[in-house]
């Protein structure tokens, strides 16, 4: 394959957003210097989007990333952009109201290429009484914003329930309720906030570490940082840093040898993933558990279903799942399901961590989704806490709060009004999803998939395969994927390892049973010639990656937190050893 693979400088559209090798250098050379007005700290959907909105505030913005963009909590969601109804019983009505209005608005304007409309089936199991507590709630849910361009509930006796869901057990339910939320794909969308910032003039750089705090005084003026795949340190200036590093907030404010006003607790989720065929229902379904609840949620040709809600103090990058969170989920679905899940259906496995405002209750799942704000040191922002779903809220008041250390005069935010890359253009494009297919030579189906990932930004991808026909070929052993897009994920979207493409530009690595190792060696030489690897290289990045599968399916068979920990953090690293955090001097 030609060492030529690129986006011809024709097709972009915003070449301010491509993120790929070409711009790293540069990207390096700026941070260490430019004068920054905000530094940010964390490349996961929150700190992407305090980088988008502080620049479209007309701001100068650096983001940091130790590792890949969202490599950390903003990948191993449950995949829902939701207003989260099980907040309801909490009475936490201003988080529902306010996640509902950012639902609304991802689904019509933000993102409505990544963020997808999902009907879900509530089975009632209690006779007289659940039936008008469920109507209440979801009423509520209605009409705080959650019927808006979605349907309203509809009340479902048995037959109807079972019908919308074929799959369950007839005595697992008397009746449901439908109503819809959303899906997303946290990684691509996550991604695609981080690209938007760099349209609007953000330096963003991935592999890029936080080691120290720099300051004048008591005042944090900036961080000396690392690169992750070199070993090279620089230092970059801004009147004001944001700490965004969700579960590694409390690392990051140890840096500054200050007290923080807030204690964030990781509490491990973990969702398994199995075929399609194994369920058979027509809506996601969602759960009461004795704690929170199951989600049962459909992806592409799969289901994820989870989550638990567990205290977790281990490694923070790689958090594990034992064998007893698998078995918690699959005997808590199979209590509803008509033909149960076995640990042979499970073709992926992860685990994410929410970063939870610790509180006075012990158990994780009654914290608090709410976020904070706090300024721990002058010129040192804090933001932790809230839901995926509230991440443009978060951001901007993060922004709030930094203004305050901004010399020139700070606009307010606007990014309710800023679609996210792919957004224009991307109704007309389903529209004419056979024709942009009969040009490109490609099944709508294909053309649909590709929309819904990149939206209209679709031309770029494709244009990558002008010259590179076999591009357009499927991967062979991940066939739901072509290869033009492992090529565009090195090229544009700033991923600079096999799991980068394999865990989060793509999603392989949870749903084909080989993890993604079948097709390790074959993604790896496509992204070759774009990102300059030798045969070595190649040979390092596959032996690499499939050191980490095996690590994490072994870890997955383990008892408890501390030997599956211990068995993921045995897999050798993707990028150079990160260091420990220098304090301030």
């Amino acid at each position: 394959m030609s060492d030529e693979i690129r986006i011809p400088a024709s097709e972009q559209t915003r070449p301010g957003s491509i993120i790929g090798p070409g711009q790293r250098a540069a990207a390096w050379d700026r941070l260490g210097s430019e004068q920054f007005d905000v530094v940010v700290i964390g490349g996961g959907v929150v700190g992407s989007g305090a980088a988008l909105d502080a620049a479209t505030r007309g701001l100068k913005v650096a983001l940091v990333e130790a590792r890949d963009f969202a490599s950390g909590t903003s990948s191993r969601s449950s995949k829902m952009f939701h207003g989260g109804l099980r907040y309801l019983e909490q009475l936490e009505f201003g988080l529902v109201r306010e996640a509902l209005f950012e639902r609304e608005l991802s689904l019509t304007t933000l993102a409505p290429h990544l963020v997808k409309p999902l009907p879900f089936l509530y089975p009632l199991t209690k006779r007289w009484w659940e039936r008008p507590y469920v109507a209440a709630g979801l009423l509520l849910y209605d009409e705080l914003g959650g019927a808006k361009s979605v349907p309203g509930q509809k009340h479902l006796f048995r037959a109807g329930a079972l019908r919308l869901s074929p799959g369950l057990k007839r005595s697992s339910l008397i009746g449901g309720i439908r109503y819809y939320d959303t899906v997303v794909d946290d990684a691509r969308h996550t991604l695609t906030v981080v690209r938007t910032a760099a349209q609007y003039g953000a330096v963003v750089r991935s592999s890029t570490q936080v080691v120290s705090l720099l300051r004048e005084g008591d005042r944090v003026t900036g961080v000396r940082v690392r690169d992750s795949e070199d070993g090279a340190v620089a230092e970059v200036r801004g009147h004001v840093v944001v700490n965004a590093t969700g579960v590694w907030t409390d690392e990051i404010q140890a840096l500054s040898k200050q007290r923080g006003r807030f204690r964030v607790r990781a509490s491990k989720g973990v969702h398994i993933v199995v075929p399609r065929d194994r369920i058979v229902s027509d809506a996601a379904i969602i759960l009461r558990t004795e704690k929170s609840v199951m989600f049962v949620i459909p992806w592409g040709n799969h289901w994820i279903i989870g989550t638990t809600d567990t205290d977790w103090n281990l490694d923070l990058a790689h958090p594990a799942a034992t064998k007893v969170d698998i078995d918690y989920i699959l005997s808590t679905v199979n209590t509803v399901l008509a033909t149960p899940l076995t640990h042979n259906d499970i073709d992926g496995v992860y685990a994410g961590l929410r970063p939870l405002l610790a509180g006075e209750s012990e158990e994780t799942s009654k914290l608090s989704r709410e976020h904070a704000v706090a300024v721990p040191a002058p010129g040192l922002v804090a933001i932790a806490g809230g839901k995926y779903t509230t991440y443009r809220v978060m951001a901007a008041d993060a922004i709030d709060a930094a203004a305050q250390y901004v010399p020139a005069r700070v606009a307010t935010s606007i990014t309710e009004k800023v679609p996210l890359l792919g957004a224009d253009g991307y109704f007309a494009l389903i529209n004419q999803t056979e024709h942009v297919g009969a040009i490109a030579g490609l099944h709508p189906y294909r053309v649909r998939h590709l929309l819904d990932r990149y939206g209209s930004l679709l031309n770029e991808v494709l244009a990558m395969a002008a010259d590179h026909r076999e591009l357009l070929n499927p991967i062979s052993a991940a066939p739901g994927y072509l290869k033009v897009e492992a090529a565009y994920a090195a090229a544009a979207e700033g991923a600079l390892h096999l799991e980068d493409i394999l865990a989060r530009r793509t999603r392989i690595a949870i749903e084909y049973s080989h993890r993604g190792v079948d097709c390790a060696r074959e993604v790896a030489d496509i992204v070759a010639p774009i990102l300059g690897w030798t045969d070595d290289d190649v040979d390092r990045e596959v032996e690499t990656y499939i050191a980490r599968v095996e690590a994490e399916v072994l870890s997955q068979t383990q008892p408890d937190d501390a030997s599956a920990d211990a068995l993921r953090a045995s897999a050798p690293e993707a990028r150079a050893e990160i260091l420990e955090p220098v304090p301030l001097n």
